[in-house]
């Protein structure tokens, strides 16, 4: 009854991918907004606002990521309480 999860790993087409993603969309980001037809501190305020938006989109996958680990690691806990449990039990013992 000791079951451990397989851990997914992706591989290094899917890892490439996904850096190459975000670097075109990065770098689509930032000659879209050197191109704009705008003043100086219009393009300095949406380059900032882009550089805050990575940040928070990367702190959020990391929290998320956190508390799915946590949860997977409560659960691991609670099941072998359970194992445990049902282990010792004797259910031809006399109460």
């Amino acid at each position: 009854m000791n079951e451990t999860p397989v851990r997914q790993q992706n591989t290094a087409a899917y890892y490439g991918q996904a850096v190459a993603s975000f670097a075109v969309a990065l770098v689509a980001t930032a000659v879209g907004i050197l191109r704009l037809d705008a003043d100086t501190w219009v393009r300095a305020f949406l380059g900032i606002a882009v550089l805050y938006l990575v940040t928070s989109a990367f702190t959020l996958a990391k929290v998320v990521r956190d508390r799915q680990e946590a949860g997977q690691l409560v659960s691991r806990v609670d099941q072998a309480r359970l194992e445990k449990l049902l282990a010792e039990h004797d259910p031809f013992e006399k109460l």
